[in-house]
């Protein structure tokens, strides 16, 4: 008997010894002023094959195979699988395989129709959905307004990360059989992007509210795909929802994921057929994988990018002087990350990433018209400075970039100690209490909208960032300020002046812009990829992917 939506089987984790690799990439960025291993003249391929899109799924390919997609890492929330707590990419990535949100993205980042079918805007504080009629819950149960309006409530309730994206709600109400309003309490541009993403997808609220259902680890949605099992940090499978609206249409008969930290590993299984698709994360992989017959490799942009946390709190008193922070930001020589980790196939940008409309110039910045000499002459004073740069070990070229960054602050008078350690180690240190930690790398998704980023340099709202970070008034208020200015002119003149004062007070430090390296199995596979991302969603397409 089909169980349509299934208490996920959590089985016993199997350790696995990754570490040593990561460690050893270390090694692998030699920084004479020459590239790494990959070579600045051979960047995954970004021709489109259509506009818009890397790759469009062939429908005569296949259509009845199992699909096997290996990932770098596994969800990582304390509140399991209840998508309003997913604060990371993978999470949102595997949780929209089951749950569906009102808008989405298109392939030019541009806001489109999902569970709401339209919507109108009588003034710049009114939102009315209009809902589609043939959304159902994996359950069987057709999907109703009040799923809409009581899960938006629950995510406002009930704050967690993203609730400080949906902006200043001041209301939302059932206004038809299908129709659902969301009154605010003042502009907020981004309204529509932050309703994009997994953490705002619509639940099925009767059932949570009857006890029926236990949302941290059942997954039940109006999204295409059932999960049917999961072992953490090992592999999820997934069966197709049956009451999708596009079930008969999927064109694969079954889906694993795979969680395979090890980049080489998944290299090697898109070589040897057994994995028919892949994350590879580094630009190394694309080299490596050039002339492999039968593998596809290309690069997608995403609005993603890297940045350095600055521990303002707790970290080396010195770092809570906004000199010393700027000091360690002009030092940084965003080129030379580009050329060492990515191989010349990325960008600086500022917290808007470059790639938005309405986007700040990097080069604009103060940090970049600031001489490494002014930078030295701060550190001398201190007579010198020693921090430690933490690394997690499931991207190693994060630990590329901590290289570049170490001989840079070196060149003013910086000893910087990398450490690399296990995410779970990484995450107590950098965003427990207190942080432990004096430079940290990550990354942030970049979004649709240039000013939902933004969001994340007001500790009081982003909440992660509050055990390290200060935060501005006068951030704050430019924050709240491109929230509410239209899209043009006078909203990319709000994010230079916020872009300059984040540079400025130097605690969270945009670097480059983070692509995505993807590589498929050309025998097994035909996918459909947009050519820009914003979500970290690179199975966005999945249900055009044609697999035999």
């Amino acid at each position: 008997m089909k169980r349509s939506h299934p208490m996920i089987a959590v089985r016993r984790r199997h350790p696995r010894a990754r570490t040593w690799l990561a460690t050893a990439a270390v090694s692998t960025v030699v920084l004479t002023g020459c590239t790494t291993g990959t070579s600045a003249e051979t960047p995954p391929d970004r021709t489109e094959v259509a506009p818009g899109f890397l790759a469009v799924a062939d429908t005569s390919f296949g259509g009845d195979g199992e699909l096997v997609i290996q990932v770098d890492y596994d969800t990582a929330e304390a509140s399991g699988l209840d998508p309003q707590g997913a604060e990371i990419a993978r999470s949102w990535m595997l949780g929209s395989l089951s749950y569906e949100t009102l808008t989405t993205v298109d392939e030019n980042l541009d806001i489109a129709p999902s569970l709401a079918t339209s919507w109108e805007t009588p003034s710049d504080t009114v939102y009315v959905f209009t809902l589609a009629e043939d959304a159902v819950f994996s359950n069987g149960r057709g999907m109703t307004a009040a799923d809409v309006v009581g899960s938006l409530q629950r995510l406002l309730e009930n704050p967690t990360t993203w609730t400080g994206q949906l902006g200043p709600i001041e209301s939302i109400e059932q206004t038809g059989e299908l129709e659902v309003t969301i009154t605010l309490s003042r502009p907020y541009t981004p309204l529509l992007a932050a309703l994009a993403n997994t953490p705002a997808a619509v639940l099925p609220m009767a059932e949570i509210q009857a006890g029926e259902v236990d949302i941290a680890t059942e997954m039940l949605g109006t999204g295409p795909f059932v999960a049917t099992s999961h072992r953490q940090d090992e592999e999820w499978t997934f069966a197709v929802n049956e009451h999708h609206r596009d079930a008969d249409d999927i064109g694969f008969s079954s889906l694993t994921i795979d969680i395979v930290g090890d980049e080489a590993t998944r290299a090697a299984a898109l070589r040897d057929g057994a994995a028919d698709f892949a994350v590879l994360n580094s630009i190394d992989s694309a080299q490596l994988l050039a002339n492999a017959p039968g593998v596809n490799v290309v690069g997608q942009r995403n609005t993603d990018f890297h940045y350095l946390m600055i521990n303002s709190l707790t970290g080396d008193e010195a770092l809570q002087d906004e000199d010393v922070r700027f000091a360690l930001n002009s030092a940084i020589d965003r080129d030379a990350i580009n050329e060492l980790a990515f191989g010349g196939s990325t960008a600086p940008t500022g917290v808007t990433p470059t790639v938005l409309d309405d986007a700040c110039n990097a080069v604009d910045l103060p940090s970049s018209s600031q001489d490494v000499a002014a930078a030295k002459a701060t550190i001398d004073n201190l007579g010198g400075l020693d921090l430690d740069l933490i690394v997690y070990t499931d991207e190693p070229v994060l630990a590329q970039i901590a290289q570049v960054i170490q001989q840079n602050l070196a060149e003013i008078g910086v000893a910087t100690d990398i450490q690399q350690v296990d995410t779970a180690t990484y995450v107590d240190r950098v965003y427990g209490d207190p942080a432990q930690f004096d430079l940290a790398l990550s990354w942030f998704a970049g979004y649709a909208d240039p000013s939902m980023v933004t969001t994340w340099w007001n500790p009081r709202v982003a909440g992660f960032s509050a055990s390290f970070s200060q935060g501005s008034e006068e951030l704050d208020s430019l924050i709240a300020e491109g929230y509410a200015t239209a899209p043009g002119s006078d909203r990319a003149q709000v994010f230079e002046r916020l872009c300059a004062v984040a540079d400025q007070h130097s605690e969270m430090i945009p670097l480059v812009l983070r692509p995505s390296t993807i590589g498929w199995n050309t025998a097994t596979l035909s996918p459909t990829l947009s050519s820009d991302e914003g979500y970290g969603n690179f199975l966005r397409h999945i249900l055009e992917f044609r697999a035999q």
